[in-house]
Protein backbone atom coordinates (compact mmCIF):
# COMPACT_ATOMS: atom_id res chain seq x y z
CA UNK A 1 0.00 0.00 0.00
CA UNK A 2 0.97 3.65 -0.36
CA UNK A 3 3.18 4.57 2.58
CA UNK A 4 1.64 8.06 2.63
CA UNK A 5 -1.87 6.78 3.25
CA UNK A 6 -3.38 7.77 6.59
CA UNK A 7 -4.43 4.94 8.85
CA UNK A 8 -7.48 4.99 11.12
CA UNK A 9 -8.56 2.81 14.02
CA UNK A 10 -12.33 2.90 14.52
CA UNK A 11 -13.75 1.19 17.61
CA UNK A 12 -17.38 0.14 17.46
CA UNK A 13 -16.73 0.06 13.73
CA UNK A 14 -18.92 -2.86 12.71
CA UNK A 15 -22.38 -1.34 13.25
CA UNK A 16 -24.38 1.88 13.30
CA UNK A 17 -22.51 5.16 13.45
CA UNK A 18 -19.16 3.40 13.87
CA UNK A 19 -19.63 1.51 10.61
CA UNK A 20 -20.64 4.70 8.78
CA UNK A 21 -17.50 6.37 10.12
CA UNK A 22 -15.29 3.46 9.04
CA UNK A 23 -16.78 3.50 5.55
CA UNK A 24 -16.48 7.29 5.25
CA UNK A 25 -12.83 7.37 6.36
CA UNK A 26 -12.07 4.58 3.90
CA UNK A 27 -13.81 6.58 1.16
CA UNK A 28 -11.62 9.53 2.18
CA UNK A 29 -8.60 7.37 1.37
CA UNK A 30 -7.64 6.12 4.81
CA UNK A 31 -6.86 2.49 5.57
CA UNK A 32 -9.13 1.40 8.42
CA UNK A 33 -8.76 -1.06 11.28
CA UNK A 34 -12.37 -1.88 12.13
CA UNK A 35 -12.43 -2.74 15.83
CA UNK A 36 -15.48 -4.58 17.16
CA UNK A 37 -16.62 -6.24 20.35
CA UNK A 38 -18.35 -9.49 19.45
CA UNK A 39 -20.23 -9.57 16.12
CA UNK A 40 -17.83 -11.31 13.73
CA UNK A 41 -20.38 -11.34 10.91
CA UNK A 42 -21.07 -7.60 11.08
CA UNK A 43 -17.33 -6.86 11.17
CA UNK A 44 -16.71 -9.00 8.09
CA UNK A 45 -19.59 -7.28 6.30
CA UNK A 46 -18.13 -3.86 7.09
CA UNK A 47 -14.71 -4.83 5.77
CA UNK A 48 -16.22 -6.34 2.62
CA UNK A 49 -18.28 -3.19 2.00
CA UNK A 50 -15.15 -1.04 2.31
CA UNK A 51 -13.15 -3.30 0.01
CA UNK A 52 -15.99 -3.46 -2.53
CA UNK A 53 -15.91 0.35 -2.67
CA UNK A 54 -12.17 0.25 -3.36
CA UNK A 55 -10.89 0.90 0.18
CA UNK A 56 -8.60 -0.97 2.55
CA UNK A 57 -9.74 -2.41 5.86
CA UNK A 58 -9.08 -5.13 8.38
CA UNK A 59 -11.32 -6.31 11.22
CA UNK A 60 -9.84 -6.67 14.72
CA UNK A 61 -11.81 -7.97 17.69
CA UNK A 62 -11.12 -5.97 20.86
CA UNK A 63 -12.79 -5.13 24.17
CA UNK A 64 -12.11 -1.39 24.51
CA UNK A 65 -11.93 -1.62 28.30
CA UNK A 66 -9.22 -4.31 28.19
CA UNK A 67 -5.78 -2.70 27.95
CA UNK A 68 -4.14 -5.82 26.50
CA UNK A 69 -6.81 -6.12 23.80
CA UNK A 70 -6.47 -2.45 22.89
CA UNK A 71 -2.71 -2.74 22.75
CA UNK A 72 -3.11 -5.71 20.39
CA UNK A 73 -5.56 -3.68 18.28
CA UNK A 74 -3.01 -0.92 17.75
CA UNK A 75 -0.29 -3.51 17.12
CA UNK A 76 -2.48 -5.05 14.40
CA UNK A 77 -3.08 -1.69 12.73
CA UNK A 78 0.64 -0.87 12.79
CA UNK A 79 1.60 -4.33 11.50
CA UNK A 80 -0.96 -4.18 8.68
CA UNK A 81 -0.53 -0.57 7.59
CA UNK A 82 2.65 0.80 9.20
CA UNK A 83 1.25 3.18 11.81
CA UNK A 84 -1.82 4.95 13.20
CA UNK A 85 -2.88 8.50 12.36
CA UNK A 86 -6.53 8.67 13.40
CA UNK A 87 -8.39 7.04 16.29
CA UNK A 88 -12.18 7.24 16.43
CA UNK A 89 -13.61 5.77 19.62
CA UNK A 90 -17.22 5.07 18.66
CA UNK A 91 -17.68 2.01 20.88
CA UNK A 92 -20.28 2.50 23.58
CA UNK A 93 -23.29 1.00 25.30
CA UNK A 94 -26.56 2.55 26.41
CA UNK A 95 -29.01 1.20 28.98
CA UNK A 96 -32.00 3.30 30.00
CA UNK A 97 -33.58 3.40 33.44
CA UNK A 98 -35.00 5.97 35.84
CA UNK A 99 -32.25 6.73 38.32
CA UNK A 100 -34.30 5.49 41.30
CA UNK A 101 -34.68 2.09 39.61
CA UNK A 102 -31.18 1.77 38.18
CA UNK A 103 -29.34 -1.45 39.00
CA UNK A 104 -25.78 -0.58 39.94
CA UNK A 105 -24.34 -3.46 37.93
CA UNK A 106 -25.89 -1.79 34.87
CA UNK A 107 -24.19 1.47 35.84
CA UNK A 108 -20.89 -0.38 36.19
CA UNK A 109 -21.24 -1.97 32.73
CA UNK A 110 -22.01 1.39 31.13
CA UNK A 111 -19.04 3.05 32.77
CA UNK A 112 -16.70 0.16 32.00
CA UNK A 113 -17.23 0.58 28.27
CA UNK A 114 -17.98 4.28 27.96
CA UNK A 115 -15.58 5.74 30.54
CA UNK A 116 -12.86 3.17 31.16
CA UNK A 117 -12.97 2.20 27.46
CA UNK A 118 -12.41 5.82 26.45
CA UNK A 119 -9.49 6.13 28.85
CA UNK A 120 -7.88 2.91 27.64
CA UNK A 121 -8.27 3.74 23.94
CA UNK A 122 -7.15 7.36 24.42
CA UNK A 123 -4.13 6.30 26.47
CA UNK A 124 -2.97 3.97 23.71
CA UNK A 125 -3.76 6.60 21.07
CA UNK A 126 -1.70 9.19 22.96
CA UNK A 127 1.24 6.80 22.87
CA UNK A 128 0.89 5.74 19.22
CA UNK A 129 -0.76 8.35 16.98
CA UNK A 130 1.65 9.98 14.58
CA UNK A 131 2.21 13.71 14.18
CA UNK A 132 -0.60 15.32 12.23
CA UNK A 133 -3.10 12.84 13.61
CA UNK A 134 -6.47 13.10 15.31
CA UNK A 135 -8.35 11.46 18.16
CA UNK A 136 -12.17 11.63 18.07
CA UNK A 137 -14.31 10.41 20.97
CA UNK A 138 -18.08 10.07 21.16
CA UNK A 139 -20.37 11.89 23.57
CA UNK A 140 -24.11 12.53 23.19
CA UNK A 141 -26.49 15.46 22.90
CA UNK A 142 -28.42 13.93 25.82
CA UNK A 143 -25.94 15.74 28.08
CA UNK A 144 -27.83 18.89 27.01
CA UNK A 145 -31.33 17.49 26.51
CA UNK A 146 -31.48 15.93 30.00
CA UNK A 147 -34.00 13.29 28.98
CA UNK A 148 -35.52 11.07 31.71
CA UNK A 149 -34.02 7.56 32.01
CA UNK A 150 -30.70 8.65 30.48
CA UNK A 151 -28.87 9.60 33.70
CA UNK A 152 -26.33 6.76 33.70
CA UNK A 153 -25.59 7.04 29.99
CA UNK A 154 -25.38 10.84 30.01
CA UNK A 155 -23.11 10.79 33.06
CA UNK A 156 -20.71 8.44 31.28
CA UNK A 157 -20.63 10.68 28.24
CA UNK A 158 -20.12 13.82 30.30
CA UNK A 159 -16.95 12.10 31.53
CA UNK A 160 -15.92 11.54 27.91
CA UNK A 161 -16.35 15.26 27.20
CA UNK A 162 -14.04 16.08 30.12
CA UNK A 163 -11.20 13.98 28.73
CA UNK A 164 -10.66 15.67 25.36
CA UNK A 165 -9.61 19.20 26.37
CA UNK A 166 -7.17 17.82 28.93
CA UNK A 167 -5.60 15.30 26.58
CA UNK A 168 -5.37 17.96 23.86
CA UNK A 169 -3.23 20.07 26.20
CA UNK A 170 -1.14 17.08 27.26
CA UNK A 171 -0.31 16.44 23.59
CA UNK A 172 1.01 19.98 23.10
CA UNK A 173 3.73 20.14 20.47
CA UNK A 174 2.80 16.87 18.74
CA UNK A 175 0.28 18.27 16.21
CA UNK A 176 -2.47 15.87 17.33
CA UNK A 177 -6.03 17.10 17.78
CA UNK A 178 -8.44 15.63 20.34
CA UNK A 179 -12.17 16.27 20.04
CA UNK A 180 -15.52 14.69 20.83
CA UNK A 181 -18.60 14.39 18.63
CA UNK A 182 -21.99 14.52 20.38
CA UNK A 183 -24.71 13.12 18.11
CA UNK A 184 -28.35 13.91 18.61
CA UNK A 185 -31.07 11.29 18.03
CA UNK A 186 -29.80 9.20 15.13
CA UNK A 187 -31.57 6.45 13.19
CA UNK A 188 -29.54 3.46 14.28
CA UNK A 189 -30.61 0.03 15.49
CA UNK A 190 -29.46 0.98 19.00
CA UNK A 191 -31.64 4.10 19.06
CA UNK A 192 -34.77 2.66 17.39
CA UNK A 193 -34.89 -0.53 19.48
CA UNK A 194 -37.92 -0.57 21.75
CA UNK A 195 -39.38 2.76 20.59
CA UNK A 196 -42.84 3.12 19.07
CA UNK A 197 -43.43 5.03 15.84
CA UNK A 198 -45.02 7.83 17.87
CA UNK A 199 -41.99 8.05 20.16
CA UNK A 200 -39.69 8.22 17.16
CA UNK A 201 -41.80 11.01 15.61
CA UNK A 202 -41.74 12.99 18.84
CA UNK A 203 -37.98 12.68 19.20
CA UNK A 204 -37.42 13.54 15.52
CA UNK A 205 -39.46 16.68 16.17
CA UNK A 206 -36.87 17.95 18.65
CA UNK A 207 -34.79 19.09 15.69
CA UNK A 208 -35.95 22.07 13.60
CA UNK A 209 -34.86 19.95 10.65
CA UNK A 210 -37.82 17.69 11.45
CA UNK A 211 -36.00 14.37 11.20
CA UNK A 212 -33.62 12.03 12.92
CA UNK A 213 -29.97 12.21 12.07
CA UNK A 214 -28.39 9.50 9.97
CA UNK A 215 -25.11 7.71 10.65
CA UNK A 216 -23.77 9.41 7.53
CA UNK A 217 -24.56 12.85 9.01
CA UNK A 218 -22.33 12.02 11.96
CA UNK A 219 -19.62 10.43 9.82
CA UNK A 220 -19.35 13.63 7.77
CA UNK A 221 -18.33 15.62 10.84
CA UNK A 222 -15.92 12.92 12.01
CA UNK A 223 -14.35 12.94 8.56
CA UNK A 224 -13.60 16.64 8.91
CA UNK A 225 -12.18 16.29 12.43
CA UNK A 226 -10.09 13.32 11.29
CA UNK A 227 -8.60 15.21 8.36
CA UNK A 228 -8.79 18.86 7.32
CA UNK A 229 -10.22 20.48 10.47
CA UNK A 230 -6.88 21.10 12.17
CA UNK A 231 -7.94 24.24 14.06
CA UNK A 232 -10.69 22.48 16.03
CA UNK A 233 -9.04 21.02 19.10
CA UNK A 234 -10.18 20.17 22.63
CA UNK A 235 -13.83 20.67 21.68
CA UNK A 236 -17.14 18.82 21.78
CA UNK A 237 -19.00 19.26 18.50
CA UNK A 238 -22.77 18.81 18.81
CA UNK A 239 -24.15 17.15 15.69
CA UNK A 240 -27.91 17.15 16.15
CA UNK A 241 -29.64 19.27 13.53
CA UNK A 242 -30.35 21.96 16.12
CA UNK A 243 -32.12 19.70 18.63
CA UNK A 244 -30.19 21.26 21.51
Amino acid sequence: MNGNKRVAVVTGGSRGIGRAVAERLAADGQAVAVAYGSDDTAARETVLAIEKAGGEAVAVRADVADEEAVRALFDAAEHQYGGVDVVVNAAGIMRLSPLAELELDVLDRIHRTNVRGTFVVNREAARRVRSGGAIVNFSTTVTRLSLPAYAAYAASKAAVEAIGPILAKELRGRDITVNAVAPGPTATELFLDGKSEEQVRQIAGLSPMGRLGTPEDIAEVVSSLAGPARWINGQTVYVNGGAA
